[in-house]
């Protein structure tokens, strides 16, 4: 408990109260180092013009004569000899070194020497500092030699010193506390204006954190600190909305799955359990009965496995997708699938041309193709790309009339609007576009039934979607396989993608990465 009471004293204030201490704090230490400076300069240049004028100062010789009475001391005082400033005192010392008298006169109290020049233990020629003989006054000093082996002291007041040193002081001191109070004053002005921005962010964010987040912080000047962050926080808001506009779809994806898939399976398991109980309340039924609930329950059991089937695969493309890598030609993969399907066609005719063969509405289906077909080998694995185009396949059987064309077209060439891999208008694709110019392989089962609205075409990769709202297994399954026949793609690098409009028909196209060694 101390402890975090002591991480809660110590912990900073406010920027802007920082930023007016921090600015406050520094003035002050350069205003007091200037006057710091400034007055130690005046003081040393007061002192010295002092000491210049006690270096000035000499008596004559005519001072030092002797007269008529040698034995008195101290000598008979001559006005007229010598003129003397009124400021300066003079002490005289005889040539064993003790005081003899004094010279000059003033109101203020002399300086305080002692009896004995021995005691003074002061050089000639250097100057010293001496408190008075009462109050708290001082005297600036210098002894000088004399004739005959004697020497005076040359004293001058220090009061008009020490009065301008003192009233400097004073001075710098209130020009001190001045300059801080405006100074701090100032500063709070400028650090509010300074960072007005920064308030105006705060706001915004709280605006945005209580009510919407589709709102965005007005300063976004790219010249500035807080433009920068603005913008940078503008980013993170827009991939923190996107982030959640995505978490909500796919909230709503998988609660439409998990309805879609126990809807699907309600069916089949209503059906299991009605001609389950059927059996056991009915003993008598005769054996044709019994065998008809018998396959009708065998039906329902392999619609519920092929179901469980395809969720577990698709579970699996999700998580952890373990594909092999080998060399796969996609024309092979197509021959073959276009083989098994001409069995289930139902007067579809099905026809495996080259990639970029036209086949227009009406066109004879036995015309051939003037292009040659080529070699499109991709890496990946052939059981699943084989998956992939069977799923196609079905999908163009299964939605058309019977006696519409189906077209499988097989080829090489680079990711754009024309050849596929890349968006464009009239194009749809679960998956993210391949990059532009990348060698890819191409193969298209293209039919000319009815096509797809484009609300349709948006929803047809999604999982248990269907454009045949009847949901019944006879007439489109259950709406796994292209999200299956997507996820595959997405797997190998690829995409599948759907051109079509209503009257058109559709065209469902794998867009694989080439192999390195395809030209």
């Amino acid at each position: 408990m101390i402890r975090r009471i002591r991480l809660r004293a110590g912990r900073p204030g406010s920027l802007r109260s920082r930023l007016v201490w921090g600015a406050a704090l520094l003035a002050a230490v350069a205003v007091l180092a200037a006057q710091t400076i400034g007055f130690l300069v005046l003081r040393s240049w007061l002192l010295n013009r002092v000491d210049q004028q006690l270096d000035d100062f000499v008596l004559p010789q005519q001072a030092f004569a002797r007269d008529a009475y040698p034995d008195q001391v101290p000598p008979p005082r001559n006005p007229g000899s010598v003129n003397l400033p009124s400021d300066f005192r003079l002490t005289f010392f005889d040539a064993v070194g003790h005081k003899r008298g004094i010279l000059g006169g003033g109101k203020a109290p002399g300086p305080d020497l002692p009896d004995s020049v021995g005691r003074l233990q002061l050089a000639d020629g250097r100057p010293a500092t001496v408190g008075a003989v009462s109050g708290d006054g001082h005297w600036r000093i210098e002894k000088k030699a004399a004739p005959d082996h004697t020497s005076y002291v040359v004293a001058l007041p220090l009061d008009t010193f020490d009065g301008a040193t003192s009233k400097l002081l004073w001075l710098n001191a209130i020009v001190l506390a001045a300059t801080l109070t405006g100074l701090i004053a100032l500063s709070r002005w400028v650090v509010r204006i300074g960072l007005l921005p920064l308030t105006r962010m705060e706001r915004s964010a709280q605006d945005i954190t209580v009510s919407d987040l589709s709102l965005r912080l007005p300063d976004t000047d790219p010249r500035t600190e807080t433009g920068r962050l603005g913008t940078v926080l503008n980013t993170m808001l827009d991939r923190l909305e996107q982030a959640l506009r995505e978490r909500e779809s796919s909230e709503a994806r998988l609660r439409r799955f998990v309805a879609d898939a126990g809807h699907e399976l309600r069916t089949p398991l209503t059906s299991i359990q009605g001609f389950a109980e059927l059996a056991l309340r009915h003993e008598g039924r005769s054996s044709a009965e019994r065998r008809e609930a018998d396959r009708l329950i065998v039906q329902n059991a392999e619609r519920i496995s092929l179901l469980v089937d395809d969720l577990l695969l698709l579970a699996k493309l999700d998580k952890e997708p373990d594909y092999r890598s080998e060399r796969v030609d996609l024309l092979s993969v197509a021959a073959d699938s276009v083989s098994a399907a001409a069995h289930q066609s139902h007067g579809h005719p099905i026809r495996l041309g080259a990639l970029g063969a036209g086949t227009a509405a009406g066109e004879d289906g036995n015309e051939e193709d003037e292009e040659e077909l080529e070699l499109a080998e991709t890496t990946g694995d052939p059981h699943r790309l084989r998956q992939v185009v069977g799923n196609l396949l079905s999908n163009a059987l299964t939605h058309t009339p019977p006696g519409t064309r189906v077209d499988v077209r097989v080829g090489t060439g680079r990711a754009g609007p024309t050849s596929g891999g890349t968006d464009r208008p009239g194009r749809t694709s679960p998956s993210p576009p391949l990059r532009a110019g990348a060698r890819i392989c191409v193969l298209e089962v293209a039919d000319q039934g009815p096509g797809l609205s484009p609300e349709a075409a948006e929803r047809v990769f999604e999982r248990f979607y269907r454009v045949d709202p009847s949901r019944s297994h006879d007439h489109g399954g259950s709406g796994l396989g292209l999200a299956i026949a997507s996820a595959i793609a997405q797997g190998h690098g690829g995409r599948l993608e759907l051109e079509t409009a209503m009257g058109r028909g559709s065209v469902f196209r794998l867009v694989l990465p080439a192999d390195s060694g395809t030209p």
